[in-house]
C-alpha cells in the first residue's frame, strides 16, 4: 500500500458495515497504525467492530476536534513524512464533509502528500439524492443560528436563494434540536416551498419525506436526538405528473 491520508467513512449509526462500507475499506483499515479521530473512544469502537482481530494498542491515535490547537495539526501527519499512511474518521459518515477533519486535509494537500478518499455513506448526500430536489444546483449550510430572530432571518435569505437560483438549500441540526427548527421551517417559509426531512439514513428507522411545508401542518415527525437533514427547494415542473 502506498502511503497517503487516507478519509476512511464511518457508519451513520448503529448499522452492519457491510451494508453500507465495502470491502476493500477494510483492507486499507489493516494497513494502518495511524489515524486521525473525533473521538478516541468511538474511533477505537469502529475499527474494532469493523474488525476484531485489530489490535488496538498497537494503534496511535490523533484526536482532532474544537480543542485541538492548530499548532500540533502538523504533527498528526508526521507518520507520513516516514513512509507510514495516516487515516482519518469521522464520529460518523464521511471525515471532511461538516467535520473538522478538512483541517488536516488542507495540510496534507499543502506538503503535497497523496489523498485518497475511500467510498461511503454520506448522509447530505443520501438525503439530496431521496428529496426530489435539484442535484445539480445546492448548497449546504451545516447549522442554522441558535438566536431565534437571526435564525428566521437566515432561513428567509435562503428560502429565496431556492426561487432566485434554482438552488437546493441542505441544513443539519444538532439532535435534540431537530424538533424546533423543522416547526420553524413550517412557521417561516413559504406554504409552497418544498421541505424533505431525511433522518436516520442508513439506520434502523430510517425516514425520508417531501411535503410542500403546507402539508407538513398537520403532523410533524418525532424527530428529538435522531440524527436528520433537512433540505428546502421549490415546487417543479413535475408536479402536475
Amino acid at each position: 500500500m502506498h502511503p497517503a491520508l487516507f478519509l476512511i467513512p464511518v457508519t451513520l449509526g448503529d448499522t452492519e458495515h457491510r451494508n453500507v462500507l465495502p470491502a476493500y475499506n477494510l483492507d486499507i483499515i489493516r494497513g494502518i497504525r495511524y489515524f486521525v479521530v473525533e473521538n478516541v473512544r468511538s474511533a477505537r469502537r469502529f475499527l474494532k467492530k469493523a474488525d476484531p482481530s485489530v489490535v488496538i494498542d498497537e494503534l496511535t491515535f490523533f484526536e482532532l476536534n474544537r480543542h485541538t490547537s492548530p499548532a500540533s495539526l502538523s504533527g498528526f501527519l508526521e507518520p507520513l513524512a516516514r513512509g507510514e499512511s495516516v487515516g482519518v474518521l469521522s464520529e460518523a459518515g464521511c471525515p471532511a464533509v461538516a467535520d473538522p477533519g478538512a483541517d488536516v486535509v488542507a495540510i496534507a494537500q499543502r506538503k503535497r502528500y497523496r489523498v485518497v478518499p475511500l467510498v461511503g455513506p454520506s448522509s447530505i448526500l443520501m438525503a439530496l439524492m431521496a428529496s426530489g430536489f435539484n442535484g445539480q444546483h445546492f448548497a449546504f449550510h451545516g447549522y442554522l443560528p441558535v438566536d431565534a430572530p437571526a435564525r428566521a432571518e437566515r432561513i428567509r435569505a435562503l428560502e429565496s436563494r431556492v426561487y432566485s437560483e434554482n438552488e437546493t438549500q441542505i441544513f443539519i441540526e444538532t439532535p435534540y434540536r431537530n424538533n424546533k427548527l423543522m416547526a420553524d421551517f413550517v412557521r417561516i417559509c413559504r406554504p409552497a416551498t418544498k421541505l424533505c426531512v431525511a433522518s436516520a439514513i442508513t439506520c434502523e428507522g430510517e425516514w425520508i419525506r417531501t411535503l410542500a411545508v403546507k402539508d407538513w401542518t398537520g403532523g410533524m415527525p418525532e424527530l428529538d436526538r435522531k440524527p436528520t437533514i433537512f433540505l428546502i427547494y421549490k415546487q417543479d415542473d413535475y408536479e402536475t405528473i
